[in-house]
């Protein structure tokens, strides 16, 4: 096959940091950009190359696959679009806003025969995928997550929830998607939300069982200011704390002393700590070899309907049982 042609729909953060990756990826070439704003669009272009587009239709004439990187809630729709247009998808997370629209696309996602990525870069973070090593080596009993935002305020549209569909879907879903590659399948939930800050809810306490019987509790705040680390799992075994701090490092604490093991990954590139190298190389893999991702519409459907349990468990005051 020839090079994999990349589309981009949104040029904003995310896009040029995928756009970045591929323009470096011999299997690849960033073949078209379309973005609402054009001359965002022809700055990505003046740094990466590729066809400033007018519109989602053009941009589908001109790739094999697409990137969707516009703001949440277009998510779906610009997904379900190219996937009428037979290509491959890679969706940023989340996967949609919203059970109903969640299930149209996992539906269309699943009947397709193209490939569809949805991007959790989290998971593969070497710091994440060490802890899932370790894990798979020794018996977890309980965890704290907690992953706080230091404001909404930049960008401006992380404040706005007419855009990101919630606080919990804009920066939470990261650390939702992650309980479930480390620990498996959420069995029933409890949640406490408050608002303070923001015109939404803002602030979230939750406590998850799992089917495994492993259960954590899970904090979550949108104005904690930026104290590192900002996001963490905190996993506990016997006689034994594994705790992450961000993409930064790992600590591993075994025994009954107070020695502990340290492995840093700052020296790694940014992009590749983040996971974004890593599941973009994937994509790719997945097309050429024809192979299921190992994110799929599935996985981004479940982190959605963790959201809205949390939502709704809140809301009517009541545990959700899975």
């Amino acid at each position: 096959m020839d090079k994999v042609r990349i589309g981009i729909v949104g040029t904003g953060f995310i896009g040029n940091v995928h756009g970045r990756i591929y323009s470096r990826d011999e299997r690849a070439e960033v073949s078209a950009l379309y973005d609402i704003i054009p001359e965002r669009a022809e700055r990505t272009a003046r740094s990466i190359g590729g066809r400033v587009c007018s519109s989602r239709e053009e941009l589908f004439d001109s790739c094999d696959a697409v990137l969707v990187c516009a703001p949440n809630k277009t998510h779906k729709d610009i997904a379900l679009d190219a996937i009428a247009h037979g290509k491959h998808v890679f969706c940023e997370k989340p996967f949609s806003i919203g059970i109903d629209d969640a299930s149209e696309l996992r539906s269309a996602a699943n009947a397709s025969a193209g490939i569809f990525q949805v991007g959790h870069n989290r998971r593969f973070a070497p710091v994440y995928a060490m802890l899932k090593t370790l894990l798979s080596e020794d018996r977890a009993h309980s965890a704290h997550i907690k992953m706080n935002r230091g404001e909404l305020q930049n960008p401006v549209w992380t404040g706005d929830v007419n855009v990101t569909g919630g606080f919990l879907y804009e920066t939470t879903i990261h650390l939702f998607d992650m309980a479930r590659f480390q620990f498996g399948e959420v069995e029933e939930l409890t949640a406490y939300g408050s608002q303070h800050e923001y015109p939404e809810l803002d602030e979230f306490s939750i406590i998850f069982k799992f089917k495994s019987g492993f259960h954590c509790t899970f904090a979550s705040s949108s104005d904690a200011s930026w104290h590192f680390p900002f996001e963490r799992i905190e996993t506990f075994c016997h006689h034994r704390t594994i705790m992450t701090e961000e993409m930064e490092r790992l600590l591993d604490s075994r025994g009954t002393d107070a020695n502990f093991e340290t492995h840093s990954f700052h020296m790694t590139e940014k992009e590749e700590r983040w996971g974004y190298v890593q599941e973009d190389r994937v994509f790719i893999d997945s097309i050429l070899e024809g192979k299921t991702p190992p994110v799929t519409a599935d996985d981004g459907f479940k982190s959605v309907e963790l959201v809205e349990s949390v939502y709704k468990a809140i809301s009517s005051g009541e545990r959700v049982r899975f």
